[in-house]
């Protein structure tokens, strides 16, 4: 399978997720499966079949982050040579060509992407009109609106 990046961080935040659907929630779905079995017949009972479909979404949420953790290339964008290339990791300052507007980003992986933290995916396409490009230069994103000429200002290994 391909390897997929991902950043420190967000590679600590699956495991964060992982360990916390193991020792909290397992065990706590467990429970209420039990609980709702001691209450007799389970072929009509709701909270049995609440507890059994959590119980589905957890087991199927943990072999998903199992399987992404195993896949992951973890990127440590402080480690990575500073040659000034946007690059998976780097947070990059660009300006709007048009308006003059300024935007800063850092291209993570894709379920690291928030745009309300300022992450984008490597994977969207204003990151892969970015990657590779240096300070100064122009790079061209096709959106729904149209294309958007955003200029590279700065580029940051952190």
């Amino acid at each position: 399978m391909t390897k997929i990046p991902i950043t420190l961080r967000g590679a600590e935040m699956l495991r964060t997720e992982l360990h916390r659907l193991k020792t909290v929630d397992r065990p706590a779905v467990i429970t209420a499966i039990a609980e709702a079995r001691a209450q007799g017949d389970i072929t009509e009972n709701a909270e049995y079949e609440a507890a059994r479909e959590r119980q589905g979404f957890i087991e199927g949420r943990i072999i998903e982050l199992e399987a992404k953790l195993a896949n992951a290339q973890v990127i440590d964008p402080s480690r990575l040579e500073d040659d000034g290339r946007v690059v998976f990791g780097t947070t990059v300052e660009l300006a709007d060509t048009a308006s003059g507007e300024t935007v800063t980003y850092q291209i993570v992986g894709e379920d690291e992407a928030d745009i309300k933290q300022a992450k984008i995916s490597y994977s969207s396409p204003i990151a892969k009109a970015l990657i590779g490009k240096f300070s100064g230069d122009v790079a061209e994103v096709r959106t729904p609106g149209g294309v958007k000429e955003f200029e590279v200002v700065d580029v940051k290994y952190v």
